[in-house]
């Protein structure tokens, strides 16, 4: 038997996994008090897991197994989804990381579908719904002779639901919501989160069909069907349509798209049921009740003499399907009818992480040619390892129950224990407890600034770059604090050429670059691949379309985009006229020292009604020669804590514009607050006096010309919520690579 590998001799356990261990993963008391160490958690894991063998062979020898697993997990070559870290061998024990639950066109269940997503939640999953099923806004409710209320009004009642489940401090609740395109809605889906105030909670794909597709190409109309009586109900031109999806996405991320043909082209088992979702990042294609557990191997720790090592890694993934395997006997399924569907297909996701570590490894580019013929090397060598496991595993056990009919069974296949295998998803979390780049992405950063706990900042560095740059003699603290600030080394003399072409970033790349390398990985992998697509602030919408297109044709089966700093600030206006960047004081300790502009005799400016809870408040901006300088406010209704609150807020816009604080800065800590006296609809709804505020700031500026697009070069990309450091757009979702915080997980 292998000897057992403790805590202190863990390789590779950094203090940030340490870190994300202990505040996420590791058991605790009802008090809070730490209750066992990272090798108590692998080592739970890997028995509990090991157990399951014992339901197919009594004389399995569950000890050595366990200790397999545990070398595995312990050494960082594979690692589980993360409910299966956190919640194997303890009182919850859901494993699971993804379901798709069914919404039906009736109000019972709709609500069923709601309560469900509670309890999956609950346990630390995430949701994919298609809402393509419910009737359109608008139309005939046979029961009740009224009138459907549409998906987007339901789709709210499951955010407020997630909203409200807490998951216990651990994960949060995170899901994805698809629309067919040739739903009549889809219009309003496709704009939905256009204010990113609402909908907070999920994720947005709009489900594409070749039909569609092929109309786009040809600049035809498409029909939209009721799905209430499938009959036609209108029609879109299929250009315009896809340009909205298009000007969307570049604006806010938003929505992304899903090729649902070429889900069900892959469906394994077509007689159980059609694939209508996703789970939250898109890479899990399932039927409804569907979960899925998936792992990842990190391809950097097979690189040995600058060559991979084949045959440690033909060995990894046959252990990793085993423990896969047993993870789908060993779980606590949340419902019964996910048991039972779970169970019947026994699909598990092994996917990859650590794939930039091994092109660095190896001196190979991310961007090159030769990693794109590198990725679909490595990844068809663990897809066929993959499915040669699950045969062997199949005449041992027997195939998923629902193998007759299935597309193996068709092909006249072996008996097989999985219907799906592979399985690319993002690994923000258990990334940074491998210390591993995550998923298939580039780095997402070769230094950073993070700021710790006592407010004390420290550089941190990739540590392959580190080792090369103190083996070839260009290595300092100055030099590190120098990429730390870019961000990337691609324009650091101070690095050799051949050193910045191997160490590049998700900024780095082109988005083409992006595509073919998820094209790459999806050749060779059952599911589908999550993966961000990165896009500079100045990318233009045509460069967003192109890519979705090049996705189209590339045989991808979805794909999402994120235009850096498109999240950050309210998207207004495509005008010329710059804001001004104030010069200000540096921060110091007495604000006496801050230098603010004096105010001149006269100014100019105009006045805004706006129309709140609390009555008319009138807005009024004056500017002086450099820009922006004050703001006064008035209330229709004189006195009261309205007016004196509204007093307050412009007392401290004009302090802060004076003082160098951008306008559009202001704006968005003002807009979106909300008080219990909203007033308006739709575009014109104001829901306070603060937000009132704000959108007396927007219109004066788009009125007075100002570019609110415009971004200093230091682009700024948002920080985490739980610890400030730096979050990255992967796979659909906001990844904190710092603390693990994740906005989907």
């Amino acid at each position: 038997m292998k000897k057992h590998i403790t805590q202190d001799t863990i390789p590779n356990l950094s203090k940030n996994a340490a870190t994300v261990l202990e505040k996420r993963y590791l058991r605790r008391d009802a008090a809070g008090k730490v209750l066992e160490t990272a090798a108590d958690m692998f080592r739970r894991v890997a028995d509990t897991i090991a157990a399951s063998d014992k339901k197919f062979d009594k004389k399995a020898d569950l000890a050595g197994l366990s200790d397999t697993f545990y070398n595995m997990m312990t050494s960082f070559e594979f690692l589980p989804n993360s409910p299966t870290l956190m919640n194997a061998g303890r009182p919850l024990g859901q494993l699971s990381a993804c379901f798709v639950l069914p919404v039906g066109d009736s109000m019972e269940e709709i609500f069923d579908a709601v309560k469900f997503t509670a309890l999956i939640h609950k346990s630390g999953g995430g949701t994919g719904f298609s809402f393509s099923r419910l009737r359109p806004a608008n139309d005939v409710v046979s029961s009740t002779t009224g009138i459907s209320s549409g998906p987007l009004s339901f789709m709210r009642v499951f955010d407020i639901a997630t909203e409200t489940i807490k998951q216990g401090g651990t994960r949060r609740g995170a899901n994805m919501a698809i629309l067919r395109i040739d739903h009549p809605n889809i219009m309003d889906f496709i704009m939905c989160k256009a204010d990113q105030k609402q909908l907070n909670n999920f994720n947005i794909s709009v489900g594409l069909t070749e039909e569609f597709m092929q109309a786009v190409e040809r600049d035809e109309e498409y029909n939209l069907i009721n799905p209430r009586d499938k009959k036609v109900s209108g029609t879109l031109n299929a250009r315009k349509v896809f340009q909205r999806i298009v000007k969307q996405a570049w604006e806010n991320g938003e929505p992304g798209i899903v090729f649902l043909d070429r889900l069900n082209r892959d469906n394994p088992t077509p007689l159980v049921g059609e694939i209508e979702s996703t789970n939250p990042c898109g890479e899990q294609p399932l039927l409804p009740y569907e979960s899925c557990n998936l792992g990842s191997i990190n391809l950097g720790t097979f690189v040995s003499e600058d060559a991979i090592d084949w045959k440690r890694l033909r060995e990894t993934v046959h252990n990793a399907v085993h423990f896969l395997d047993n993870v789908i006997e060993a779980n606590n399924y949340p419902l019964q009818q996910i048991h039972d569907m779970t169970h019947a297909n026994r699909k598990i996701g092994l996917g990859v992480m650590g794939w930039a570590d091994m092109l660095i490894l190896l001196g190979v580019p991310y961007s090159s040619d030769e990693a794109v013929k590198l990725g679909k090397k490595v990844m068809k060598f663990i897809n066929d390892e993959g499915h040669l496991a699950s045969q062997e595993l199949g005449r041992k056990r027997g195939s998923f129950p629902n193998f007759k009919g299935s597309i193996f069974d068709k092909k006249g296949a072996p008996p097989q224990r999985n219907a799906t295998v592979t399985t690319i998803a993002p690994t923000g979390t258990i990334s940074i407890i491998a210390n591993a780049s995550s998923g298939v992405e580039p780095l997402f950063a070769v230094s950073y600034i993070r700021t710790v706990m006592d407010k004390n900042v420290m550089v941190e560095i990739n540590p392959m770059f580190e080792k090369i740059a103190k083996e070839r003699g260009f290595f300092s603290a100055e030099l590190m604090q120098k990429i730390a600030e870019h961000g990337t080394v691609h324009d650091i003399p101070e690095v050799p050429n051949d050193i910045r072409d191997i160490f590049v970033t998700a900024h780095d790349i082109t988005p083409e670059n992006h595509i073919q390398m998820q094209a790459a990985y999806q050749q060779y992998t059952d599911n589908a691949v999550s993966k961000t697509v990165n896009f500079p602030n100045t990318a233009t919408i045509d460069d967003v379309e192109k890519v979705y297109m090049m996705a189209y044709e590339t045989g991808c089966k979805g794909v999402t985009i994120y235009r850096d700093g498109s999240r950050d600030e309210q998207v207004l206006t495509t005008s010329k006229k710059e804001e001004p960047v104030i010069a200000a004081a540096t921060p110091v300790e007495d604000d006496k020292k801050a230098i603010k502009r004096d105010r001149p005799k006269a100014l100019k400016g105009c006045t805004h009604q706006m129309q709140t809870g609390c009555g008319p408040l009138y807005v009024t901006i004056n500017e002086d020669s450099t820009g922006l300088f004050e703001l006064f406010t008035t209330m229709g209704k004189a006195g009261g804590c309205a007016s004196s609150q509204a007093e307050a807020i412009g007392r401290m816009v004009s302090l802060a514009w004076r003082s160098g604080i951008q306008a559009r800065q202001v704006v968005k800590q003002l807009l979106g607050i909300s008080c219990h006296c909203p007033s308006g609809f739709g575009d014109n709804r104001v829901l306070s006096c603060a937000d009132a505020v704000a959108k007396a700031i927007q219109t004066h500026m788009i009125d007075s010309g100002y570019d609110l697009n415009e971004v200093k070069a230091k682009q700024e990309r948002g920080a985490c919520p739980e610890c400030g450091g730096i979050v990255e757009h992967e796979g659909g979702c906001s990844v904190c690579h710092v603390c693990g915080y994740s906005e989907c997980a």
